[in-house]
């Protein structure tokens, strides 16, 4: 089992979001859908210790995640946001900012490709990309640490349809290449079927 969770109780801005959640994520791909405000992002969180539950227990792999060194599991659970927030600098800056906080090389140009943008895209002003290219600098960083689990919240929310197709078409490639498990928190339930072998409901 990926992600074991009994009894989590979470509040996000002092609201309780998520109530006594039991739920299991198996390894793969799996999609989170909900109604607004349902805790679904909060979920996400979790996952990676960006928060903490208010009460309950969260294992992975079979291991309780309190035990775990917080820096190291989000380089083994890594979160890519709704929103884009890249750094000043360059693609190749904001690529190799994971890895070089962890003492180590970045292969930017497999992240940038992984990400499916090619390696002329490594030397351009982070701040001049459309929202779909800061959306893949934002997936081609997290995929430099080299992670065993993404979470992905809201991936294409953001994006017209086009570009949205184009963001899905790499996951299911990344799926195809990489042995990596996805948790992909989504609001459409046609994306959660076309990225997802398995979909929960929360809320």
């Amino acid at each position: 089992m990926l992600f074991s969770l009994r009894g989590v109780t979470a509040s996000r801005g002092g609201r309780p979001v998520l109530r006594d959640l039991d739920l299991d994520i198996e390894e793969g791909a799996t999609a989170i859908v909900g109604p607004s405000g349902a805790g679904k992002s909060t979920l996400l969180r979790l996952l990676n210790r960006l928060a903490d539950p208010d009460e309950g227990t969260i294992d992975y792999r079979g291991t309780p995640l309190r035990d775990r060194d917080v820096l190291a599991l989000r380089r083994e659970v890594a979160l890519v946001p709704q929103l884009p927030a890249l750094h000043e600098g360059s693609v190749a800056d904001n690529v190799a900012f994971g890895p070089r906080l962890a003492s180590r090389e970045a292969d930017v140009d497999q992240a940038l490709t992984l990400a499916g943008l090619d390696d002329g895209f490594a030397e351009r002003d982070a701040a001049g990309l459309s929202v779909g290219e800061q959306q893949r600098v934002m997936l081609a960083r997290s995929l430099a640490l080299e992670p065993s689990v993404l979470l992905l919240d809201e991936p294409t929310s953001a994006l017209d349809e086009a570009a949205r197709d184009a963001i899905e078409a790499t996951l299911a490639h990344l799926r195809e290449r990489l042995d990596v498990s996805i948790v992909v928190v989504t609001h459409d339930p046609g994306q959660a079927r076309r990225l997802a072998e398995r979909v929960v409901k929360v809320g």
